[in-house]
């Protein structure tokens, strides 16, 4: 099993970094599974969209309740993040490597995309995550000594991902 995990503290960095390290992957040839986030910002509000794009070829789903431009607190419509994780599934069978743009809230409590992990694991592909840094002890217990960490260098994670899909197909 081959568990790996990319933490970057600054808002919207981790998602940035994995995106590049995506796109990279696909220039390669890597078939996925996932979902990676970007972070529309918007002129009529403090705080940005969250969008999860569905790997390999969408949809792109808005993740972020719109609560109004004084709203504080959790801004994530569980309900489409379980539509991205039902989608991510039924995605597994194609993919040699699958790709979680956020151990967050919701998986550091089991839910949200800790079925898909386990069940990618399961399957032997290799997992990348990105990881709140918030979240990272909570990651790190979770994968129970499996994970590793990468630096935040897209060259070098693609490089990771490649280097772990050729391994399994030996």
């Amino acid at each position: 099993m081959t568990l790996a995990c990319v933490s970057i503290a600054g808002k919207g960095l981790t998602d940035a970094c994995l995106a590049q390290a995506v796109a990279l992957m696909q220039a390669r040839g890597l078939r996925l599974a996932g979902t990676v986030q970007s972070n529309p910002q918007r002129a009529d509000r403090p705080k940005c969209d969250m969008d999860v794009h569905v790997l390999p070829d969408g949809p792109v789903l808005r993740i972020s309740e719109d609560r109004g431009p004084h709203a504080r607190g959790c801004r994530l419509d569980a309900g489409v993040l379980e539509a991205a994780v039902v989608a991510t599934l039924a995605r597994l069978e194609q993919a040699e490597l699958l790709v979680v743009n956020k151990f967050g809230k919701q998986e550091a409590e089991g839910r949200g995309f800790v079925p898909v992990i386990a069940e990618a694991l399961a399957r032997e592909l290799p997992v990348l995550v990105g990881v709140n840094p918030l979240n990272h002890g909570a990651f790190h217990a979770f994968a129970d000594g499996m994970a590793q960490d990468l630096p935040a260098d897209p060259d070098v994670i693609a490089s990771w991902a490649v280097a772990q899909c050729r391994d399994r197909a030996a």
